[in-house]
């Protein structure tokens, strides 16, 4: 038996779609169970779900970690798969996630992310931005990064490590963590890039600011605990973090020094290198949309900005403050 884990929050837009691609997959219906965990909803979500012949677990508003814990201890399969309430799985997707656990050796499995609104310019960027790393992690013969957007564990391994952890509030970093922990303790974990879900990716360039913004700040609480994770995994490009850093320090010398013109050239000259790690990028999105490829610098830049500011921010909030103000700011930072 396979089951299938989806929390929601608030997802009637999104989540018949998904039900509905999950209900009709190529696998042998009788094979697997779907459980819905929702996250407190006051929307239509219940209502919408309740249509269809799936489990249903309800909760306070805790967060998706929490949530995808729940949907485990109820879970009747050996195999449990993770995908989200705004995700459409091809046809195929249980079929593929699951193959590479014919091999005994494998523990878990990650996904292709692939794009649902190719309309849109800056959800095109997004995509490509996913896409290029997934190229990366096909050459791979085990990874360490998962999403729980589209995954597989075996349900052994992932109660040994507990599940994901509470202290992440909201969907940006539980998923990695308990990844990270998984392949640290030495297990096979392989990206199948055969296993596919569609996703809407941000549409415009403010909520693909705000998305990294978000992703900035919980990342450092990751990789307070993961400190080893800092300069890179098998997803992240271990350029992402010199351009944060050299960006951010851009950043200080321009509010510090404004007026020493040299300081400016030194500041500038610190975003062109942080723009120049992307040569590889730029160079994959120019086989696919030279537009985007143009528009790339800029978008990065922006990205970098916002990012560094998350980043110094959180660290702040996660290092700096008592234990006791933490869960307190998540919440203002939240919101």
């Amino acid at each position: 038996m396979i089951s299938v884990i989806i929390p929601t929050y608030n997802s009637e837009k999104t989540i018949e779609s998904c039900l509905k691609s999950l209900l009709k997959q190529s696998f042998p219906r009788k094979n697997y169970e779907i459980i819905i965990v929702d996250d407190g909803s006051n929307d239509r979500t219940l209502r919408i779900v309740s249509k269809y012949k799936v489990r249903i677990f309800r909760q306070k508003h805790s967060g998706p970690a929490v949530a995808r814990n729940m949907g485990v201890k109820h879970s009747k399969g050996n195999i449990i798969l993770f995908t989200d309430a705004d995700c459409v799985p091809d046809k195929n997707w249980i079929k593929r996630v699951t193959e590479p656990f014919k091999n005994e050796q494998i523990v878990g499995v990650a996904g292709a992310y692939k794009t649902l609104n190719k309309n849109k310019l800056m959800a095109r960027f997004a995509g490509y931005e996913i896409e290029e790393r997934h190229e990366g992690m096909k050459k791979l013969d085990s990874i360490d990064f998962v999403g729980t957007y589209n995954c597989a564990y075996r349900k052994s391994i992932f109660s040994k490590f507990g599940g994901f952890d509470k202290s992440f509030s909201e969907a940006s970093g539980e998923d990695t963590e308990l990844s990270f922990r998984i392949s640290k303790a030495g297990y096979k974990i392989v990206f199948q890039s055969k296993a596919i879900v569609y996703h809407l990716h941000p549409d415009n360039l403010v909520s693909y600011l705000k998305q990294k913004i978000k992703r900035a700040y919980w990342k450092v609480l990751l990789h307070m605990k993961h400190t080893k994770k800092v300069l890179g995994d098998t997803y992240t490009p271990k350029t992402l973090f010199p351009q944060v850093l050299l960006t951010g320090l851009a950043l200080i010398f321009m509010l510090l020094t404004f007026l020493d013109i040299r300081m400016i050239l030194a500041s500038l000259f610190l975003i062109f290198i942080s723009l120049l790690l992307n040569v590889k990028f730029y160079m994959f999105v120019w086989k696919r949309d030279r537009l985007l490829a143009l528009l790339s610098p800029f978008i990065f830049l922006l990205r970098n900005i916002f990012s560094s500011i998350a980043i110094a921010y959180g660290f702040f909030i996660f290092l700096l403050l008592k234990e006791s103000d933490i869960n307190v700011c998540r919440k203002k930072a939240s919101s």
